[in-house]
């Protein structure tokens, strides 16, 4: 079977994966975890605050979303929110979305309850004196929260919410149920155009190992380090 490999059909495909691919997929990543890490330290800081109703809310969605599948909800946005949104508004046909706007606040909805998680952990591995302390000074939940806890929690947690990353880096491959063009879509798009599974699905596996492998062997040379501050 890799008798014919043909690597100039990876040669020549190069721009077009990193170019297009690679970069959709980066990008995608990269707002996915600001937008997910955002809105699962608030969803932490509601299921930990105790306020009668909030924290059953949070527990509620973070649980709904670890059960689901993630091409579930992807499918369920782009196809159904359309309509939902018309329904609300009163349109008579469906709201656009777009392929890349749902698949962004479907993966920062979706992994911002991992995120909450981790956060939540994060929060709680702080000293409760130093909240006592806080709340002495006169501050208010939110804002020890804000000055005192959030900032020890994301260092303790940094390795994690990187780790989480990764995971989401792999997850973008989703993506191409709504035809988007990833970095693994971009290869699969070559691999039927030129009649090149082999060579392009071996790459890209190859090229995911590199970069998750590589960013893993970081991210533990990190938890070393906090370790040792901390």
């Amino acid at each position: 079977m890799l008798s014919n490999f043909d690597f100039s059909v990876i040669v020549s495909s190069l721009p077009y994966l990193f170019g297009q691919g690679m970069v959709f997929t980066v990008t995608l990543t990269a707002m996915a975890a600001v937008g997910g890490v955002i809105i699962g330290t608030l969803l932490a800081m509601a299921r930990l605050s105790g306020i009668p109703g909030l924290w059953h809310l949070a527990k509620g969605y973070v649980e709904l979303c670890r059960s689901l599948p993630l091409v579930l909800v992807i499918f369920w946005f782009y196809f159904l929110v359309p309509y939902i949104g018309a329904y609300l508004t009163g349109a008579s046909t469906p709201i656009q979305v777009g392929a890349f706007p749902s698949a962004l606040i479907t993966f920062m909805a979706f992994e911002a309850a991992y995120f909450s998680e981790i956060m939540r952990a994060g929060i709680q591995s702080i000293p409760k004196g130093q909240t006592a302390a806080a709340q002495a000074l006169g501050m208010n939940y939110w804002q020890t929260m804000g000055n005192v806890i959030l900032p020890q929690a994301f260092r303790n947690m940094l390795p994690l919410l990187l780790t989480q990353t990764i995971i989401l880096f792999q997850d973008t491959s989703l993506v191409y149920v709504l035809s988007l063009t990833d970095f693994m879509g971009a290869a699969s798009k070559v691999a039927q155009r030129d009649g090149r599974l082999v060579e392009m699905y071996i790459f890209a596996a190859v090229v995911y190992f590199a970069i998750c492998f590589s960013a893993s062997y970081l991210v533990r040379r990190l938890q070393r380090r906090v370790a040792i501050i901390r």
